[in-house]
């Protein structure tokens, strides 16, 4: 069974109005949003949303990995939804190697 992007998404979008709230981000996270140009995302935010992903999703999520294999400009346009789609296929690779037959994930990342 497939991740839930809809879940990881709502999980990623309350985990970034819980860091950029304070900027004046109120408005609504989607797969589009991007991190650069409509959250205004600073390093330190980065910083907060990397250990965020860490408590959220243990080692199967590695944000600094994911960041690291972009060039520089897939980093400046960066979407929320880029970012769902790298968690859901981390999270379905992780059960495919555990042999998961259908039993999938029930909420994102723990066992059904």
């Amino acid at each position: 069974m497939h991740a839930d992007r809809a879940t990881i998404l709502a999980e990623v979008a309350e985990m970034l109005h819980a860091i950029r709230d304070h900027a004046g981000v109120d408005g609504e996270i989607t797969m589009s949003t991007r991190f650069d140009s409509d959250l205004e995302m600073e390093s330190i935010d980065v910083v907060s949303l990397a250990g965020r992903l860490q408590v959220r999703y243990g080692d199967t999520v590695n944000f600094a990995q994911f960041i690291a294999g972009l060039d520089l400009d897939s980093v400046r346009d960066l979407s929320v939804g880029r970012l769902v789609d790298y968690i859901a296929d981390e999270l379905d690779s992780v059960a495919a190697a555990a042999g998961d037959t259908g039993g999938g994930l029930g909420k994102v990342g723990t066992p059904a």
